[in-house]
């Protein structure tokens, strides 16, 4: 019993201490990061609510992913698996995803052209998903796809709370960052060599190509999804993300006539049509914002 009191004391108290103060310290910067974006002066800027809604949201996005992957064990003991990945993705990753909108956006994510959907099970090689990266709520709206896929995410989302613990126990792809004479580039290497086993594996991969998020601009596309898709023989699904401009401002949840995030699944395109990245990629960036407003014409 002492030896039980004196871990609580000296040991579990002062790591959840720890881990508190890393969750609200980095959905602060997290909500910083998403105030940045509508900063642009096209969009309307967070009220003192949306900011709130933003922090919480940052808070149980964190919250909920810890004590999913603290059930791990558990869910393995219950079911006899031996991997992480379905509960990790499919069951955690996806349920927290929708109910944070649920919780702070809408009652729900209006889904255009499902029928362009890939099957459950695309088979080999798998299609590659890409889409516009507007705000955080990108992330968690396109769970509501209720398909497969692994992620990109730079090394260092792992030491978030939960979310890179979470990422890591799904099987996504994580890739370094590598600084030369004062530029930053991405460590290709694994990029393209755990990319192309998942499509192989029939396993989709899911880019957001611009990389940076922005709602005020249209970012250019970089090359990696697509060279990956020609490389593999891939089909392409392109897909449009409308983040609505009330999303954060809007009185939700105690007004529920709220504007739905809209995401628009088009036609796949075949990337062996296409003899040059260029050209796919092109073709790919004016499709996915064909359905979109425009802010860089607006006055």
């Amino acid at each position: 019993m002492i030896i039980i009191d004196s871990f609580v004391k000296f040991v579990l108290k002062p790591l959840v201490g720890l881990w508190v103060i890393w969750l609200i310290a980095t959905s602060i910067g997290a909500t910083l990061q998403e105030q940045k974006i509508w900063k642009n002066p096209k969009l309307p800027s967070l009220t003192p609510f949306a900011l709130l809604k933003v922090f919480l949201l940052n808070i149980m996005w964190m919250g909920l992913s810890q004590f999913g992957v603290l059930l791990t064990p558990l869910y393995m003991l219950a079911t006899g698996t031996r991997t992480t990945r379905d509960y990790g993705h499919n069951i955690v990753e996806r349920y927290v995803g929708q109910v944070l909108i649920k919780m702070f956006v809408g009652r729900r994510v209006e889904i255009r052209g499902i029928e362009n959907l890939p099957p459950l099970n695309p088979g080999s090689p798998a299609p590659v998903m890409i889409a516009n990266h507007d705000s955080q709520l990108d992330i968690a709206a396109v769970y509501y796809l209720n398909r497969s896929w692994r992620w990109i995410a730079k090394s260092s989302v792992f030491i978030l709370p939960g979310v890179g613990q979470l990422m890591f126990i799904g099987g996504h792809v994580f890739i370094d960052r590598v600084k030369k004479n004062n530029k930053s580039f991405t460590g290709t290497r694994n990029l393209y060599v755990k990319s192309n086993e998942s499509l192989q594996e029939g396993v989709p991969m899911f880019f957001f190509p611009q990389g940076t998020r922005r709602l005020g601009e249209r970012l250019p596309f970089k090359d990696g999804a697509f060279k990956i898709a020609k490389e593999n023989g891939s089909i392409m699904i392109p897909i449009s993300i409308e983040i609505p401009l009330t999303a954060w401002n809007s009185n939700y949840p105690f007004d529920t006539k709220v504007a739905p995030i809209v995401l628009t699944i088009h036609k796949p395109i075949e990337s062996k049509d296409f003899k040059e990245v260029e050209a796919l990629k092109e073709k790919c960036f004016e499709t996915i914002y064909s359905v979109l407003p425009d802010f860089t014409k607006q006055s």
